[in-house]
């Protein structure tokens, strides 16, 4: 009883902030409070001897619950802002305290939230932690399941369409398939001559820990020529897609997910390429190949 008022109390205490991400993430108060209650129901499933911080692993929490609904969103093609702007954060359908939802749209603005609704899932989550909340990025990348340079790259990417400096054209997303496209054919051709060319000098492959077990051999490597000489007659089974918003590669094995490849851009170069085996976080995506 002791430690379940404890652990109420820390909760309670933390209450207000959690409730602040999940809604910068969600943009619905009634999402962003369900999200804060599962929080709640998985910290009283925990080992709560075990944990150092309770306020930064209910945050995690709460990002990666925010996360997962992002992505059914997206799968389900849903807004949460299906109404006339004067009308959505007002919505009395979607809460029971509609001057509540007025309130927390306002803290936030209303324009914003639109904005971020255009964002992929994990570029909305960098952004919202590391910029709203000023979590570090080698924080965060766990979260998204990416590297802390590929996570600061989203959080950059997220940060210059909220500003409005960059809406990225149709054009842009046709070149980047370009670009994959001629990278799987590189790689399957052996040709490192090609891959060099489509590759960022300082380019970062961090694999995650199932896609090391997955395969023994592979490792983090650093520098377009070890990249290059990494992928030199591979990607055999590997599909371009669009993953959760987000370009990069899909293997699948008899019609089962294996491993993911996603890709962070540097203008036309491939500067990022994150390897994901996770199963739940496999779970958890949605792709389209193309």
């Amino acid at each position: 009883m002791i430690e379940e008022n404890w652990l109420a109390g820390e909760f309670e205490a933390n209450r207000e902030h959690l409730s602040a991400v999940a809604y910068r993430m969600l943009g619905s108060r009634a999402e962003a409070d369900d999200a804060v209650q599962e929080a709640w129901l998985r910290l009283g499933r925990s080992d709560a001897g075990t944990i150092d911080n309770i306020g930064g692993w209910l945050t995690t929490v709460v990002a990666r619950i925010c996360l997962d609904m992002l992505r059914s969103r997206k799968t389900r093609r849903e807004e949460p802002f299906d109404l006339p702007i004067h009308e959505r954060v007002a919505d009395v359908s979607r809460t029971v305290d509609p001057e509540r939802e007025v309130a927390f749209a306002d803290s936030v603005g209303v324009a914003l939230l639109v904005i971020l609704e255009r964002l992929a899932p994990a570029e909305r989550v960098a952004f919202v932690l590391h910029d709203m909340f000023d979590l570090p990025f080698d924080d965060i990348a766990p979260i998204i399941h990416r590297s802390s340079a590929a996570t600061r790259q989203l959080a950059s990417r997220a940060r210059r369409r909220v500003q409005g400096k960059t809406d990225v054209p149709e054009a842009d997303a046709t070149r980047k398939k370009q670009i994959i496209n001629a990278f799987l054919a590189a790689s399957r051709l052996g040709d490192i001559k090609a891959l060099l060319s489509i590759l960022d000098p300082q380019v970062v492959f961090t694999p995650d820990a199932a896609a090391m077990q997955y395969n023994p051999s592979v490792r983090e490597l650093r520098g377009a020529d070890a990249v290059a000489e990494t992928f030199k007659g591979r990607a055999q089974a590997a599909q371009p897609a669009v993953i959760d918003g987000e370009f990069g590669f899909v293997v699948a094995v008899n019609g089962q997910l294996r491993v993911v490849l996603l890709l962070t851009f540097n203008g036309e170069k491939i500067a990022g390429i994150d390897a994901v085996a996770d199963a739940e976080f496999l779970g958890s995506l949605k792709y389209e190949l193309f």
